[in-house]
């Protein structure tokens, strides 16, 4: 892409996307930044159990893009689900500000509250997230479809660049500490007023602007009634509509309640994570039955549930910015930052930057590589963006490793870590939004990229579940011995505590023994972010050894 050009190669309506996502993302991230330090800090919630709703919140505002994208796709359309899950998510961040100003008074009704906030948030993303970007891939005709990376990075940056705000602004507004750093656990509510505000701006911004620019190069709308749609929309010789039949439903919604069953029962996982799970699996089962899928459709559609399933574990990576991330940038990190202390929640806020400086150069890289004839197939990229990933935690892993329960991590290891971590989601997440565009098709366009997104919440559950096992900081030592108790003895099993040690070290949110994971404990930081790089550079160097047979099933789409 030559960036005098770019308004003229990218259709004006990628901008009012680009527009719409900025703000939402702003919502979104600007309300992540804050939520598990305010669960912790306002409403008491334990850090372990603080992990497993946070990563349970995330995997279901990923869940519900499938029912968000069924609806678009059969009864109201990307455009009118938009709105309704902006206005949605600007409603729930504002049940958020109300939780957050009544905690100090009336602190179970400030839970109740956030978890109709959290619903809120969830039903509105599920509407939101699916049909925007399957807009995206609609900007582009037929013979267009090759530009679809360079438009996703360049609409990434959009995603990016609200999240950066969003992560600035909100912890500004909304964690606050004094001068002895003593934390304002009042402020929180500002933060989700923010956002609230920046969803509301986006919601607007798309209305006004959707019939003028967001259209095809004809004019026509994109986005509108599934009833509306021509032959136009669809490829040549493609079905114009799913053909389920009942009984493929019936054992789908069979299969749905057996594997929800299963995971809860007999995994062990959590009533929301063994429902992400078998939503999963049951919807990909769903779609590739249907009777009027061909063999290439059904290559393509393999394609997409195979890089699903290898994405799962870089947003398990990923997502450990939200919790383990954040709690060690809040008690055993250096946050001094050009002379500034930097508050922890918005640590975070380096992805979002990097991600704006960089979209646009990774967007020209593949530009560039595709005129040579050298550009990745979209696997091998997502694989180079797994092995990323998992260099970004062996860096911090041997960082921590000798820091013991006293030292503090230098805040310039995180920022390197956000460096790798973006350049790791630049190869693997805009270019599975514009696999899904490409491979898709279109009578399942919302509904795939439901499942790409059900992927995403499979690994946002697996994130809460890894972040609950980090490990103990350097606070709960230091808290632990305020207490009278030596907590390494403790969790080395060298003393044994009487029942009152165990209850006020449980009420201190001081760990009792060490975490476990796959039946190994886990001793330490180094232990705990090792496990990161096996999970993710495994993933990647197996998702890289099979993207040739991967592209032979793309049939021509790179």
């Amino acid at each position: 892409m030559n960036t005098t050009k770019s308004h003229s190669r990218h259709p004006k309506g990628l901008w009012v996307l680009f527009g719409t996502e900025m703000w939402e993302r702003f919502n979104f991230y600007g309300m992540r930044a804050l939520l598990t330090l305010f669960m912790i800090h306002s409403l008491g919630i334990i850090e372990s159990q603080t992990s497993l709703i946070y990563g349970g919140f995330l995997a279901l505002c990923y869940l519900t893009p499938m029912l968000g994208g069924l609806i678009a796709d059969r009864y109201l359309g990307n455009r009118n689900c938009i709105i309704i899950g902006g206005f949605l998510m600007g409603i729930g961040q504002l049940v958020m500000f109300v939780s957050a100003s009544l905690f100090g008074h009336q602190l179970d009704l400030a839970k109740n509250l956030l978890w109709i906030a959290l619903g809120i948030i969830i039903l509105g993303n599920g509407f939101f997230k699916p049909n925007i970007s399957s807009m995206v891939g609609s900007l582009y005709p037929k013979q267009e479809k090759n530009k679809l990376d360079s438009a996703f990075t360049i609409f990434y940056m959009g995603i990016n660049l609200g999240s950066f705000l969003g992560m600035l602004i909100c912890p500004l507004l909304g964690d606050i500490k004094s001068v002895e750093g003593v934390r304002d656990i009042h402020a929180f509510r500002w933060g989700f007023l923010a956002a609230a505000i920046a969803m509301f701006l986006g919601i607007i911004l798309f209305f006004l602007l959707k019939n003028k620019y967001v259209t095809t190069p004809e004019g026509r709308v994109i986005g509108g009634l599934p009833k509306h749609n021509t032959s136009e929309d669809f490829e040549e010789g493609e079905a114009q509509s799913a053909k389920f039949s009942s009984k493929a439903i019936a054992i789908a919604i069979a299969g749905f309640i057996i594997l929800g069953w299963v995971f809860y029962k007999l995994v062990g996982q959590n009533l929301v994570y063994s429902l992400v799970y078998a939503a999963g699996i049951t919807l990909a089962s769903l779609i590739i039955s249907d009777s009027s899928i061909t063999k290439v459709e059904r290559d393509r559609i393999l394609v997409i549930y195979v890089v699903s399933f290898f994405v799962i574990f870089f947003w398990a990576a990923f997502e450990q910015a939200g919790s383990s991330l954040t709690f060690i940038a809040d008690n055993q990190t250096d946050r001094s930052f050009l002379g500034w202390e930097m508050p922890p929640s918005m640590v975070q806020i380096f992805n979002g930057l990097f991600i704006v400086v960089l979209a646009v150069p990774f967007s020209l890289l593949w530009d560039k590589l595709r005129r040579s004839g050298k550009e990745p197939a979209s696997p091998f990229k997502q694989a180079m963006g797994l092995l990323i990933i998992a260099l970004s935690y062996f860096v911090i892993a041997h960082n921590v490793e000798h820091l013991g329960n006293s030292g503090l991590l230098a805040i310039k290891w995180l920022i390197l870590l956000y460096l790798l971590h973006t350049c790791g989601e630049l190869c693997l997440s805009p270019i599975g939004l514009s696999l899904v565009g490409k491979l898709a098709p279109k009578r399942f366009a919302s509904l795939l990229y439901g499942v790409f997104f059900i992927s995403s919440a499979t690994g946002y559950a697996l994130a809460g579940t890894l972040g609950s096992i980090m490990p103990a900081t350097g606070d709960k030592f230091k808290k632990a011995q305020q207490l009278g108790i030596n907590l390494q003895d403790v969790l080395d099993k060298k003393i044994k505590l009487t029942g009152e040690q165990a209850e006020l070290l449980v009420k201190n949110n001081i760990p009792l023994a060490y975490h476990k994971f796959a039946g190994f404990e886990i001793h330490n930081l180094y232990e705990f972010f090792m496990v990161f790089v096996v999970l993710c550079g495994v993933a990647g160097i197996l998702l890289a050894i099979i993207s040739p047979k991967l592209k032979k099933m793309m049939h021509g789409i790179n």
